[in-house]
């Protein structure tokens, strides 16, 4: 399992911009987006393997994890 999977990644329709935006919660907001939402998500796949190069690069740990059953509670935590 890479570092990556362990982060849930979203991506929406935004009516406000008119495009999807993708983000990781956690470990990248609005990070990409674009007319595709295909697209968009693997950009935001690559995004995110960049953002956990540049943690590992700095030695910091990585934030929490947000994939798994309890993602909702964890976001609402952060609201």
């Amino acid at each position: 399992m890479k570092d990556s999977d362990r982060y849930a990644k979203i991506v929406e329709w935004s009516e406000e911009d008119q495009c999807y935006v993708g983000s990781c919660p956690g470990l990248v907001f609005g990070g990409c987006h674009g007319d595709d939402e295909v697209a968009v998500f693997k950009q935001l796949c690559r995004v995110v393997d960049e953002v956990i190069e540049l943690y590992h690069h700095d030695g910091k740990p990585l934030p929490e994890p947000t994939a798994g059953h309890d993602l909702v509670n964890r976001l609402q935590d952060v609201a």
